[in-house]
């Protein structure tokens, strides 16, 4: 009976062990997968809008969607200066272009597309440095407005971009 109750203690302790090699051979990832290293901050400026069709208030937003995502996919600080990790950039593009037409040659589907140029500086890891451009779209019926569809058209573009950037950014893959 002792040299089951011995072997049941062994393989527990063998389990303990291998969960925390497990863990610490992960390294400092959280669970979504970003690798944020020594960083302790982050650091957002906002995004000029330097696109050719000036959205009131996107610069705002699209700064905010990037903050946000972040703070909700990592453990890093939201600083106003100084912060380990640098985001800053300007919204390159916005426009509306037809994208299908009918039979009568009339457009049946447009798109708006956002663009944005990031410049990412990691100041405890500068071999992750980069400056890209990232842009997504939002296809909405040619007999809609762009005013009812531009919420939903810009959460839905915000959500892929950030992503984007977060993904070249920290998850490393």
């Amino acid at each position: 009976m002792t040299s089951l109750g011995t072997l049941k203690k062994t393989f527990s302790m063998l389990a303990v062990c291998a969960a925390l090699f497990l863990f610490k051979s992960c390294g400092i990832y959280n669970f979504t997968g970003g690798d944020v290293g020594t960083a302790v901050s982050f650091q957002v400026n906002t995004f000029r809008n330097e696109a050719p069709l000036v959205e009131p208030g996107l610069d705002r937003d699209f700064t905010l969607a990037l903050q946000d995502l972040i703070m909700n996919q990592t453990s890093l600080d939201l600083v106003p200066s100084g912060g380990d990790l640098l985001y800053e950039g300007e919204i390159t593009d916005y426009r509306v272009a037809p994208m299908t037409a009918t039979a009568q040659q009339t457009a049946a589907q447009n798109r708006l597309t956002i663009g944005v140029r990031v410049r990412f500086t990691n100041n405890t890891k500068e071999d992750a440095d980069f400056e890209r451009s990232f842009s997504f779209y939002y296809d909405f019926p040619a007999n809609s407005q762009l005013n009812s569809v531009k919420s939903s058209a810009h959460e839905e573009i915000f959500e892929r971009i950030t992503q984007d950037i977060f993904n070249a950014s920290l998850a490393d893959w």
